[in-house]
């Protein structure tokens, strides 16, 4: 009884059933009409009733006395001709002004003819003015002719034939249609069920859905809904898995060490404690790098939104690098016109996006390259971009460079002391802000990476 088919065929059922009673009882009390209407006309009763009416009238010049009329009885018990399909009739006499002045029934003296009655009333007519109304009524079924029985079941028959054809009609396309809406409905639930159970390759098809629009939007909604999960369950894997790569090599290095240090392999001196300090370094940073990833990307990182002088994070960044520069023979310059509008940030942020390009830009810059820091102002934002002058990132690998842990092949492979979020973090961070982020490479001749943040 829950299920949505058969609610849907009920309804179509009870609908028309509804319909059919409404229009089926309404046709058989407009037949009754006509009959009685037909029973009632002139050439079918003969005329000789209509005839003593206005013969009486035109005597008297009123009704009185029309009760003794003796073609009462004759017309009560039908018509001269000795038609047997007609039935024993009652009738209502009237005046002019509709008030009854006769009938074969008791009614009250001050009772008038209905609009009803009037409609289907004979008129009488003396010297072309009407003075009266006959109404036949309708007649008692059981008072009926057999042959006057048969001719009236000859005119329901046929009404009821429709309506039980009606019925059976609106029954099958109840169902037809009830089902045709549901089982895409029942695909779309199994397929959600598989889906459920981990089976991420699961979709709705969309061929069995296209005939209902509601349906496949449905369908089309869960897909997107499905391929976004199934996205998510593919980074959490690899995040998993990422995260226990990059933890093993630094614990593998100091496990190794200290079990040289307690083998007596290495004697215990600064330089291995030295590197037992490094490692815990990186350890540290990449856990760090992995918990501000998550938090930003759940959207509980605060930001501390002000006003920023983008100009003076961009020497600020260069001042902070020009030691490790120096040290590797790489230029650096500042591209800041003077009237660079400010922006609206939050600055130790925007100071650790610049911190994570500019990191990244050095260890791919060859000695005697070089690395710019500029800014423009564009209509709604200002633009920031670190430039190099390195190897450059392959074209394959450039749609996936602010990936978790992605770095290329080659002379993108990874560098010591890089935990490989740098760029995903840089990433959450600017759209944190509002703002959006890119890269720009050609294999061979360098790389700009740049960021945009709204005007203050």
């Amino acid at each position: 009884m829950n299920r949505l088919w058969v609610r849907l065929t009920l309804a179509f059922v009870i609908v028309t059933l509804v319909t059919v009673i409404t229009v089926s009882g309404a046709a058989f009390w407009n037949a009754g009409q006509v009959f009685v209407q037909f029973l009632a006309r002139p050439d079918v009763l003969g005329g000789s009733l209509l005839k003593a009416l206005q013969e009486h009238y035109r005597q008297h010049g009123s009704w009185e006395g029309v009760a003794d009329l003796p073609d009462w009885v004759t017309q009560a018990s039908g018509p001269a001709s000795g038609s047997p399909i007609i039935p024993q009739l009652h009738w209502l006499l009237a005046d002019a002004q509709g008030r009854i002045v006769y009938a074969d029934r008791p009614v009250l003296s001050s009772q008038k003819l209905t609009a009803g009655e009037l409609r289907s009333a004979q008129p009488l007519v003396v010297d072309s003015a009407v003075v009266g109304y006959l109404v036949a009524m309708p007649p008692d079924p059981s008072s009926m002719d057999p042959t006057a029985q048969s001719f009236r079941h000859q005119m329901e028959q046929p009404i009821l034939i429709a309506a039980l054809g009606a019925i059976g009609l609106g029954l099958g396309l109840g169902l037809l249609i009830s089902r045709s809406v549901a089982a895409p409905l029942a695909t779309l639930a199994r397929t959600a069920r598989a889906f459920a159970a981990h089976d991420w390759t699961q979709r709705a098809p969309l061929k069995d859905t296209a005939r209902i629009t509601e349906i496949n939007e449905v369908a089309r909604a869960f897909n997107d809904m499905a391929d976004s999960l199934q996205q998510a369950e593919t980074l959490r894997r690899n995040l998993m898995a990422d995260v226990a790569h990059e933890l093993r090599t630094p614990l593998t290095v100091m496990q190794g060490l200290l079990g040289a240090l307690l083998d007596g392999v290495h004697p215990l001196e600064l330089k291995e404690i030295a590197i037992l300090y490094d490692e815990t370094r990186l350890l540290t940073r990449l856990v760090e790098d992995v918990r501000e990833l998550a938090l930003a990307e759940a959207k509980q990182l605060p930001f501390a939104m002000q006003a920023v002088d983008v100009g003076m994070l961009l020497h600020a960044a260069a001042a902070r690098f020009v030691a490790a520069a120096d040290a590797q023979q790489v230029t650096f310059q500042v591209d800041v016109p003077e009237a660079l509008a400010r922006v609206r940030a939050d600055p130790d942020r925007t100071a650790q996006v610049l911190q994570n390009l500019v990191s990244n830009a050095l260890r791919h810059t060859p000695v005697g390259g070089r690395i710019t820091l500029a800014a423009q102002t564009h209509a709604a934002h200002v633009q920031v971009s670190v430039s190099d002058t390195g190897e450059g990132i392959a074209a394959q690998d450039l749609p996936y460079v602010f990936d978790r842990f992605y770095r290329g092949e080659g002379s993108w492979a990874r560098t010591s002391g890089n935990s490989g979020l740098g760029l995903s973090i840089a990433k959450v961070l600017v759209e944190g802000m509002g703002g959006a982020i890119g890269v720009e490479s050609t294999q061979g001749q360098g790389s700009r990476f740049w960021f945009t943040l709204p005007l203050a």
